[in-house]
């Protein structure tokens, strides 16, 4: 606990007192040109990975980086009320949806039963990802590695689509005010790949 708390007077005496002036321009508004909706995997930094500095990033995580399709409801969303405020509040010019690879929330999928009573919420979730599942299903893929990739990168594309159910991001998009981008982060060696979706494939940033 205590390297939190070290982490805290490291980042007052050191990175805060390195951007001061951007924390005093942007200390009672912000302007995120992008809003990232990431897993909240650990391994997952979005500025790190972005290289941008606070303001630049409106951040949503979730198990899988799931968008939920839309739908009006009185019940408490919190996905869809963050991806809401970034569109028509915050006005943001790009919707970045990252997936990564070894991610726990796409192997969760193909639990098994005995292995699904001890998240029973978490698979609730989940079954916003059915539609992957399934379609990785049917490739019948019989090396497990491959079959998580795909399924990672699969999920990337399904949540892309969910985004285009709200209406008022169709209508962005579909005008060219708001631009749909779909990563793959590669853990192990940095390495982002960004989906082409004139050739429906995910190509390395470089």
């Amino acid at each position: 606990m205590q390297n939190l708390f070290d982490g805290v007077k490291e980042f007052n005496s050191g990175d805060f007192f390195e951007h001061q002036k951007l924390f005093e321009e942007i200390g009672r508004s912000q302007h995120p040109h992008t809003l990232f909706i990431g897993c909240s995997d650990s391994r997952v930094v979005p500025n790190l990975i972005t290289k941008t500095l606070p303001g630049e990033l409106f951040v949503i995580r979730n198990i899988a980086n799931i968008v939920p399709m839309y739908r009006e409801s009185e019940e408490f969303l919190s996905t869809t009320s963050a991806i809401e405020y970034a569109v028509k509040v915050l006005n943001v010019s790009n919707i970045i949806v990252c997936g990564h690879s070894n991610c726990g929330g796409c192997n969760a999928l193909y639990m098994d039963n005995a292995s699904a009573l001890e998240i029973p919420h978490t698979l609730k979730w989940l079954e916003l990802a059915k539609n992957v599942k399934e379609k990785v299903t049917r490739l019948k893929i019989a090396d497990p590695l491959q079959r998580e990739w795909v399924t990672e990168q699969l999920n990337i594309v399904e949540q892309m689509n969910h985004l285009l159910t709200f209406p008022y991001i169709a209508e962005k998009f579909e005008k060219g005010e708001l631009n749909i981008l779909g990563w793959y982060y590669l853990i192990q060696t940095g390495e982002v790949f960004n989906y082409q979706r004139e050739d429906r494939k995910f190509v390395k940033i470089e």
